[in-house]
């Protein structure tokens, strides 16, 4: 884990969002206070890609249910 002071961390931004993508990185404030700045994990994940769910309708029901919809 690396540590910056605040003033190191004003000053290196950007080495200190590098840093941050392979370790935790911890910020100190003169006055005892303490930061940590851990990389947010990101989802390569489809928002369309949904768990499936058992039922007993058969592919037959869904199309009935889909013709009685559109038949108004």
């Amino acid at each position: 884990m690396k540590v910056f002071t605040y003033s190191e961390a004003r000053q290196n931004l950007s080495e200190l969002l590098n840093t941050a993508k392979n370790e935790e990185v911890e910020i100190r404030r003169r006055d005892g206070s303490i930061f940590s700045i851990v990389p947010k994990i990101k989802k390569e994940k489809s928002p369309f890609d949904v768990a499936g769910i058992k039922t007993k309708a058969t592919t037959q029901d869904i199309l009935d249910a889909i013709k009685e919809s559109r038949v108004g």
